[in-house]
């Protein structure tokens, strides 16, 4: 029971079917018999029959299939995926502004969303009577509304015009006024589509800013949807990528995001140097890659700080003598390389006289920032290319740990790397 009160969002094979060109049967009994008929499991009393006595529907489209999320309360998801994935409907049905299909959604907490501009907004009112309105909306009483009014005008920027009808108002001021509605207003779960591409670069900033700020410090939910990807990872530490209805990853939002960019998602058990693409003479190949501690251990996770080993064992496909110049790179799961070394570059010759030899390189302080990466691996024989594996050989994962030796975890910011300077009073 305990574990559940910590849960804001349950969401159990959900899915949601629109049937393309049709909107309703045009009379509400009539929805209703259908609605009902599918409830139990019936056919549709309304669906047409065809001349040979068999039934005919409109195009049926899966918006989403068999969705399942559990969201912590005061999480930052992301929900990433391209256009048409279900991002949008996931949201919708969140929402309820629509209903699923099928499956069952459960929400602990009061949710205060902001999908498209100007939802639930009355044209007709003024942005100062809209605000009360969204509070009624939300279950807030007047005087609650009241006592927040004042920071929500000035969220918004709009002072000057927090009078005038808001059918008046710009999609700017629009997006302006919605967001602050929602962000000031006590729900304890706040729903964010693309709107916020609307609002200039500044308010969008100041709008990531806040949607932190009432996680962090207010304790309250945030799921947001955009394809604006720095903002996903600066704001969200968890998300979920969908693809054509379906969860295709939900965990880290590193990970998430590489989905987005096409990047896969490597499974650290299944390196099989015999099935990896490579280049090369082969006179000379790399048969294994292990990653090792100081001790000769085995690791897989890596804490910032810690002397980092990669082994190398190769196998001569020639007698020798070989003389060899080994090297690495390093990726993020973005594909960038963040850097190459080579045996060459310290001078250190590599002879090999024999069928099998092993070749270690150490990092004496592993200064990359926590996240995902790989690495892959090349070797040239006499200058020759030998052995290039295209492919990742090795994926580990960097944690946070004391880089610095003053219990201080560092990297609060976005920095790729670590340095070691000096800091002084002069």
């Amino acid at each position: 029971m305990g574990q559940n009160m910590s849960i804001a969002i349950e969401v159990d094979n959900v899915s949601k079917e629109y049937r393309i060109g049709v909107i309703s049967h045009g009379m509400l009994y009539k929805d209703m018999q259908s609605w009902i008929a599918r409830r139990m499991g019936l056919p549709d009393p309304h669906t047409s029959i065809d001349k040979s006595g068999n039934v005919t529907s409109k195009e049926r489209f899966w918006a989403l299939k068999d969705i399942s999320l559990r969201i912590e309360a005061g999480d930052r998801v992301g929900i990433v995926g391209r256009n048409g994935a279900g991002k949008s409907t996931l949201l919708k049905i969140l929402s309820r502004i629509t209903s699923p299909t099928k499956g069952t959604i459960r929400i602990r907490g009061r949710i205060a969303s902001l999908l498209e501009v100007g939802t639930g907004f009355n044209p007709e009112l003024t942005g100062r009577e809209n605000i009360y309105l969204n509070g009624a909306i939300l279950g807030m009483k007047a005087r609650e509304i009241t006592n927040k009014m004042d920071e929500i005008i000035a969220f918004s920027e709009i002072e000057k015009f927090i009078d005038t009808p808001v059918k008046r108002y710009s999609s700017g001021m629009y997006v302006r006024l919605a967001f602050a509605v929602a962000a000031h207003l006590d729900g304890e779960i706040l729903l964010a589509d693309e709107v916020l591409a609307v609002g200039d670069i500044d308010f969008q900033r100041k709008c990531l800013g806040k949607m932190e700020d009432v996680s962090k410090n207010e304790g309250r939910t945030v799921v947001f949807v955009s394809h604006n990807i720095p903002a996903i990872e600066n704001l969200c530490n968890t998300g979920y990528y969908l693809e054509s209805g379906v969860v295709k990853y939900s965990g880290d939002i590193a990970k998430v995001v590489n989905l987005y960019y096409g990047t896969p998602i490597f499974d650290k058990s299944k390196f099989d140097l015999a099935n990896v693409h490579r280049t090369g003479n082969r006179r000379v190949l790399f048969s294994k890659v292990n990653l090792v501690d100081n001790d000769g251990n085995a690791i897989t996770d890596t804490i910032q700080g810690q002397p980092f080993r990669v082994r190398f064992s190769v196998v001569a496909a020639v007698p020798g003598p070989l003389y060899l110049d080994c090297g690495l790179s390093v990726h993020p799961l973005s594909n960038e390389i963040i850097f190459v070394d080579y045996s060459s570059y310290h001078g250190i010759p590599i002879e090999m006289d024999g069928h099998e030899k092993m070749i270690e390189f150490t990092l004496s302080n592993l200064d990359l920032s926590p996240g995902s990466y790989y690495i892959r691996v090349r070797l040239l024989e006499n200058g020759q290319e030998a052995d290039w594996i295209q492919d990742p050989v090795h994926y580990f994962d960097v944690i946070r740990g004391d880089f610095y030796g003053t219990e201080s975890a560092g990297f609060e910011g976005k920095s790729v790397f670590a340095v070691k300077g000096a800091w002084r009073t002069i």
